[in-house]
This record gives C-alpha cells, sequence and structure tokens, in this order.
C-alpha cells in the first residue's frame, strides 16, 4: 500500500514538476521576447531619427568656414528640430557654440560626451539604452569643411511616450502570463487529480485481485489508453477467473476420483480385518478387488502426471512419425481388450502419412480413442479406426457402433473428469480424463478435434493434425 501511494504520489510531482516547468518557460518566453523585440524596433527607430536630425544640424552648418556663436545660430535659426530634447553644436574642441536647452545652457563651455568626443576625432557616433522609465538617445557628427574637422554636432532625445507605451507592454505580457498561469495550473490540477483518480480504480481493481477477489473488475469510462488498460485487464481477470475455476473444478474432481477407490481399498480391508473367519475364495475376491482399486488409482494418478506435463508446456520436440506402425501397435494392445467385449476392431490406414508430433503422443491418441470407444460399444459392435491425408493435415477417425453421445454433452466430452454416464463410467474403469489428454495433445501440435454422432448410431472422433509435405515425406 505504502510502495503504490509513493509511485502515485510520484507520478502527482512528476505531473505538477512538468507542468510548472511549461509555465515558467511559456511565461518567461511571453515577458522576454516580445519586449527585446520592441526595444529593439525603437532601437532601430531611434537610431534613424536621431542619424537623420544630426544630418539636418550637419548640413546647416556645413558651409561655414568657421564656426562662431553668431554664425551657427543663424544657420540653425531655419532648421526645425521636432522630437529632439537637445541640440549642441561645438567648435573643434568642444567649446559650445549652440545649445537649445533653456535651463543649463552650455554656450560657452566646455562638453565632452562620449559621442561628441568620438565625433571631434572624425567618427559619427551614436547611442540609445531603456533606462529609468525611458529611452535615452544621443548621436553625434563631425562637421567638415575641406575635410577639415571644424566642429561637432551632437543631439540627445529623452524619450518617455514610447517608454510608457513599452512598459504598458510589459504590464500587459505580465497580467497575461499571470492569467495563463493560473489557467493552466488550473487544469494541469483537474487533469492530475482526474489522472490520480483513474490510477486509484485501477490499482484497487489490483488490490482486490491479488487478494483473491477474481470477481474485482476495474470500471472506467471514456476512450483514452486507461479505457483500454482496464478493458484489458478486466479481459485478464476473466481468464484468471475461469483458470481459477477449473482448477478448483479440477481438484474437486480429483480429489474425489482419488477417493473412490481410496475408500473402496480401505473398505475392503476393514472387512478382511474384522472378518478372522473369511473363507480363502472370499479373501482372493475380496484381494482382487482390491488389486483393481489399485490399478485404478494407479490409472487415475499416471492420468494426472500426464495432465500435469501437457499444462507445464514441456513438450518433446515433434519429428516424422509414421501412423501405420503406431496404430498396429495400438491394436496389438486393445486386440484382447476388444475380444472380451464382443467387439470387432478394424483398421483402415492404407498409404497413411506422416505426422507431425512424437510416437508416444500419436500412440495416446489413438489408444485413448480406441479403447473409449470399445469401452462404450454393445457386444457384436464394432470399432473402426481410420488414418488418411486430405490435403495438408492428417485426419484420424475413429468411429463404433455403440451408445453414442447426447448431442448435449458432444461439446463437454473433452471436460476433465466429465462423463456422459458417470455409473457406467466408472464401471468400466474409465477416469474421465482420455479425451481430455487426446484433446490438450492435439491442440498442443497445432492440431483439432470434435465429436459426433455417426449416422446410423454410435459416436465419431475425427482428429485433424498436421502432416508433412509429399516431398518432405517421400525424401
Amino acid at each position: 500500500m505504502a510502495t503504490i501511494s509513493r509511485v502515485r504520489i510520484s507520478l502527482q510531482l512528476k505531473i505538477s514538476a512538468s507542468y510548472i516547468a511549461i509555465i515558467l518557460i511559456v511565461v518567461l518566453l511571453m515577458n522576454t521576447y516580445p519586449l527585446l523585440v520592441s526595444q529593439d524596433l525603437v532601437f532601430r527607430s531611434k537610431r534613424t531619427n536621431l542619424i537623420s536630425s544630426a544630418s539636418a544640424l550637419n548640413a546647416a552648418v556645413a558651409g561655414l568656414e568657421e564656426l562662431t556663436e553668431e554664425n551657427v545660430s543663424q544657420a540653425l535659426a531655419a532648421v526645425e528640430s521636432e522630437g529632439i530634447s537637445r541640440a549642441i553644436v561645438t567648435d573643434p574642441y568642444g567649446k559650445v557654440l549652440y545649445d537649445t536647452r533653456e535651463a543649463g545652457n552650455a554656450a560657452g563651455h566646455y562638453v565632452f560626451y562620449n559621442e561628441l568626443v568620438e565625433a571631434l576625432r572624425g567618427n559619427s557616433a551614436m547611442y540609445s539604452v531603456y533606462k529609468e522609465g525611458a529611452f535615452h538617445s544621443a548621436a553625434a557628427q563631425p562637421v567638415l569643411h575641406r575635410n577639415q574637422i571644424i566642429g561637432g554636432v551632437y543631439v540627445y532625445e529623452f524619450d518617455t511616450r514610447q517608454a510608457s507605451l513599452l512598459e504598458t507592454l510589459r504590464n500587459n505580457l505580465l497580467s497575461i502570463s499571470i492569467g495563463v498561469a493560473v489557467l493552466v495550473l488550473a487544469m494541469s490540477t483537474v487533469f492530475s487529480h482526474q489522472l490520480t483518480q483513474r490510477l486509484d480504480s485501477l490499482q484497487a481493481a489490483i488490490r482486490g485481485v491479488r487478494e483473491g477477489a477474481y470477481n474485482q473488475r476495474a470500471i472506467l469510462t471514456g476512450h483514452d489508453e486507461f479505457t483500454q488498460i482496464a478493458g484489458e485487464f478486466n479481459d485478464l481477470v476473466d481468464r484468471l477467473q475461469k483458470t481459477e475455476s477449473a482448477r478448483r473444478q479440477f481438484v474437486s474432481d480429483a480429489s474425489h476420483e482419488l477417493k473412490t477407490p481410496l475408500a473402496a481399498i480401505r473398505l475392503l480391508t476393514d472387512s478382511i480385518l474384522q472378518n478372522e473367519t473369511m473363507e480363502g475364495d472370499t479373501l482372493r475376491e475380496f484381494v482382487s478387488d482390491i488389486g483393481q482399486e489399485a490399478e485404478r488409482l494407479s490409472r487415475i494418478t499416471e492420468d494426472l502426471l500426464r495432465l500435469t506435463r501437457l499444462d507445464s508446456g514441456v513438450a518433446e520436440i515433434p519429428s516424422r512419425i509414421e501412423a501405420g506402425p503406431v496404430l498396429e501397435r495400438v491394436v496389438r494392445m486393445l486386440r484382447p481388450v476388444a475380444e472380451e467385449k464382443g467387439v470387432d476392431l478394424l483398421t483402415n490406414c492404407s498409404n497413411a502419412p506422416a505426422v507431425i508430433a512424437t510416437e508416444g503422443e500419436l500412440y495416446q491418441i489413438l489408444y485413448n480413442l480406441a479403447e473409449n470407444a470399445i469401452k462404450y460399444n454393445r457386444r457384436g459392435g464394432y470399432v473402426l479406426v481410420r488414418i488418411e491425408r486430405e490435403e495438408e493435415v492428417t485426419v484420424i477417425t475413429v468411429e463404433d457402433n455403440g451408445i453414442g453421445i447426447p448431442d448435449e454433452d458432444q461439446a463437454r466430452v473433452f471436460e476433465r473428469f466429465y462423463r456422459v454416464d458417470k455409473a457406467r463410467s466408472r464401471a468400466a474403469g474409465g477416469t474421465g480424463l482420455g479425451l481430455s489428454i487426446v484433446s490438450d495433445t492435439v491442440s498442443r501440435r497445432g492440431g483439432a478435434i470434435r465429436a459426433e454422432n455417426g449416422p446410423e448410431g454410435g459416436a465419431r472422433f475425427i482428429v485433424n493434425l498436421p502432416c508433412l509435405e509429399r516431398e518432405e515425406a517421400e525424401a
């Protein structure tokens, strides 16, 4: 329980951490990339405007041989400096000859702004930064006359309007980011809760089955992968339930079958021990009955062991087996039993094909079907065993003219311990496992078996087994 809880919590944490990471990445991108792009656009606009303004001032004073306060003021009187916060013109030494600032006018003083110093060296310079809620931009150009530097032009802009727009964009993006983050977190919480609820349902069903409640089912709605897993789990539990029911029934039937001969043996031995004056013939009869019950017990045990080997999946490697010689050996073993029952044992296996199996398996199939047909036949009846090839399979047919099989029992005769007539089956010495062994053996080798009644009465068992190709069999 603790392990399952840790797994669930770990999954919740992973999901939550994933969503939080995604949210952080999205919020970071939303609050950086658009702002950086916007700032870059403003910087480009500032660069264009300031260079244009500086060029206009430069062009106005460029025709002068020498810059003085009077001629510079006259030259710039008609020049508009819209959008410019401050314009300065200096001589070659940095002395201010013209300054548009009214408060703190620097006319007659020396200024050494970095951009202006660079301009007096003969290079144009420009910068723009965003700080303290405003764009600070400046540009400077050298004033030339006959390729000689006679002064410098410096323009400066302090822009709060576009800075305000950028700040508004920043606040809007932040608000949108917070809204998206809250929405995604809420959705992730709901999704995570639904996910863990579905996992809890699956885990509860698994725990129930683990504790032996094979009627437990995982009930999930929807069309997602969890629903598919629940469906597969329910199918698996159905198979487990059937297997468990079959196992319990098998154990119950096996115990009952073993109990019957054991009880008979105990009853016979108790009778012998309690009767001290029992005659010799009666004693031999009792001992003979004990031997028969012991033989029956041995047959049941052997059949159970054979079924256990089949269920375990351990099987010998199949090979090419000629069916004719195996059938001859079966007939030799069962001929005395057939004669004792007054039943004719007939065969028809001319040119019988080779099958893919083991000799022991083929012998067990033929022996069990033929013995079963002899035991449940009538005196004066017959048993016919045919082996022939039909397309790519070997067909084994065992039919008789005995009592037959009721239609309602034909589908169940291959179940373990199932008997059509229980009293007659025990009287005939059957264990109720022979047909099950045949069916499991045939299925293991990729074949099929079915039971039916003949047109003139009696039972007919038809077995289809894979056989070798003709060229392969003749090689």
